[in-house]
């Protein structure tokens, strides 16, 4: 789904509200995500999942067309962790695998 497509989706779920208003809505819900990220916060959102920022030292890395050693500098990225709820809703519906057993009760000698 786009940003654009969600908008449309809001926008028709609530028709009382102007489509120039989702779009504001989304906008700014996005913009504070990535403002508190920018400043190392962390943003969770119950039941949907959680923004965190992860630092990346600076290493020694490697050209693979040349092999030849390339300073890489520190980095942050940005991580998503999804939560319980959205875990279980995206895998509704799918079998569940048997709940492993140990070796005793399989009768593999330790």
């Amino acid at each position: 789904m786009t940003k654009s497509e969600l908008i449309a989706d809001l926008s028709a779920a609530n028709p009382h509200l102007r489509g120039q208003d989702v779009e504001l809505i989304v906008a700014t819900v996005f913009n504070e995500i990535t403002a508190a990220l920018s400043r190392g916060e962390r943003v969770e959102l119950r039941g949907f999942g959680a923004f965190t920022v992860k630092r990346r030292e600076a290493r020694t890395g490697r050209n693979p067309r040349t092999g030849e050693a390339v300073p890489v500098e520190e980095k942050a990225a940005p991580f998503f962790k999804a939560g319980k709820e959205l875990r279980e809703r995206v895998n509704r519906g799918k079998r569940r695998a048997a709940p492993h057993k140990s070796r005793a009760e399989r009768g593999v000698p330790a």
